[in-house]
C-alpha cells in the first residue's frame, strides 16, 4: 500500500506520474489533478499530450507545420514515436553499432581507416566528422571502456530524459561529448608537440559525466552503489571523479593511463552548468532513489532501474 503525494490518502494500487515520479491515488493520477510541475514547462496547448521533442512556441506558418509534423511522427502510433522518452537508450544503441562498426572498418580497412573515421586525432582537428562519431566510438582493445559508460547512461540517462525531455537529451549528449573531445585534443596540443601518431580521443565518457552533472545539480542526495557495493549520495562520486581528473591534469597527464581527463572536467563541467540552468529555470520535484517500472513519456522502455554505477 502507498501514500499519495497529494492527498495523503493510502492506495493499494497507485499510480506513478511520469513526468514527476511522485505516487498518486486514482483521483490525483493525472498530471493537472497534482498540479505537476511538468505542466508548467509545456508550450504545446496539447498538455500532457506533448510529443516531448519539439518545444517551441506555436507562432503559426512554417514553424506550426514544421511542429505539427513533428508531433505526428513523435506522436503516438507516428513512426518515430519510440524515441519518445527513450533517447537515452537510443544512444546506448548508437554506441554499441558504433562500435560493431569499428570492428568492421578494422577487418575490412585497417587501424587507419578506422582512426579516420573515428579518432579524434589532435593531428588532423578538421577531420570534423570525427567531432561526432569519436563520441559514440570507444576502444576497439577496452572492452570495458563502453560498458562501463553504458552503465552510467542506462541507468542515470532516463531519469536526466525525464527531466529535461528527449530533444534537449540528445542535444546535451552530443553537445558535451563533442566539447570534452575538443578541449582533450586542444590540452595534448598544449602539453607539447603533437605528431600523427599522437593518440586521439574516443568515448563517451563527456557526454556520460555531463548527465552525472545535470543529476548531481538536480538530485545531489540520491543514493547510489559505488562498484555496486558501497552506497554513497552522488555529489560524492562526482566529487571524486573531479578530483582524481583534476589531479591529474594539475601533474600535467590530462590523458594519463591512457584516459582523457580532460574530457571528463568538461563533460561535467557541462552537466553541472546545465544543471544549474534547469535547476533556476524549471520547478523539479526530484526522490533519493531511483523506482524500477514506469516510463518514459513515451511509455516506452523508458524509467530508471535502481541507480547502481
Amino acid at each position: 500500500m502507498a501514500k499519495c503525494d497529494a492527498c495523503g490518502s493510502h492506495e493499494n494500487m497507485p499510480y506513478q506520474c511520469r513526468r514527476c515520479g511522485q505516487t498518486f491515488c486514482a483521483e490525483h493520477r493525472l498530471p493537472e489533478n497534482h498540479d505537476c510541475p511538468g505542466l508548467d514547462d509545456w508550450n504545446d496547448p496539447g498538455g500532457v499530450f506533448d510529443s516531448g521533442f519539439d518545444d517551441s512556441v506555436d507562432s503559426g506558418g512554417r514553424t506550426s507545420k514544421a511542429k505539427g509534423m513533428v508531433d505526428r511522427m513523435t506522436g503516438t502510433g507516428g513512426p518515430l514515436s519510440y524515441f519518445r522518452g527513450n533517447m537515452a537508450y537510443t544512444m546506448l544503441a548508437v554506441m554499441w553499432i558504433t562500435f560493431l562498426l569499428q570492428w568492421l572498418t578494422i577487418l575490412v580497412g585497417g587501424a587507419g581507416l578506422h582512426q579516420t573515421l573515428f579518432v579524434l586525432r589532435p593531428a588532423f582537428p578538421e577531420y570534423v566528422w570525427t567531432w561526432v562519431t569519436s563520441v559514440f566510438a570507444h576502444s576497439p582493445t577496452n572492452f570495458l571502456h563502453i560498458v562501463f559508460n553504458s552503465m552510467v547512461i542506462f541507468f542515470f540517462g532516463p531519469l536526466v530524459e525525464r527531466y529535461i525531455g528527449s530533444k534537449k537529451f540528445a542535444l546535451l549528449f552530443i553537445v558535451s561529448g563533442v566539447l570534452a573531445g575538443l578541449s582533450q585534443t586542444l590540452l595534448t596540443i598544449f602539453e607539447g608537440t603533437v605528431t600523427a601518431s599522437t593518440p586521439g580521443v574516443l568515448g563517451a565518457s563527456g557526454a556520460a559525466l555531463a548527465i552525472m552533472g545535470v543529476l548531481t545539480i538536480l538530485n545531489p542526495k540520491l543514493k547510489v552503489l559505488i562498484y555496486f557495493i558501497i552506497p554513497a549520495p552522488i555529489w560524492l562520486l562526482t566529487l571524486g571523479t573531479a578530483a582524481v581528473s583534476v589531479f591529474f591534469i594539475g601533474t600535467g597527464q590530462a590523458g594519463g593511463a591512457g584516459i582523457a581527463h580532460g574530457a571528463h572536467l568538461v563533460g561535467l563541467a557541462v552537466g553541472l552548468a546545465y544543471g544549474q540552468y534547469i535547476k533556476r529555470t524549471q520547478n523539479i520535484r526530484t526522490q533519493n532513489r531511483f523506482r524500477l517500472g514506469g516510463g518514459g513519456p513515451g511509455g516506452g522502455m523508458g524509467g530508471p532501474g535502481r541507480g547502481r554505477f
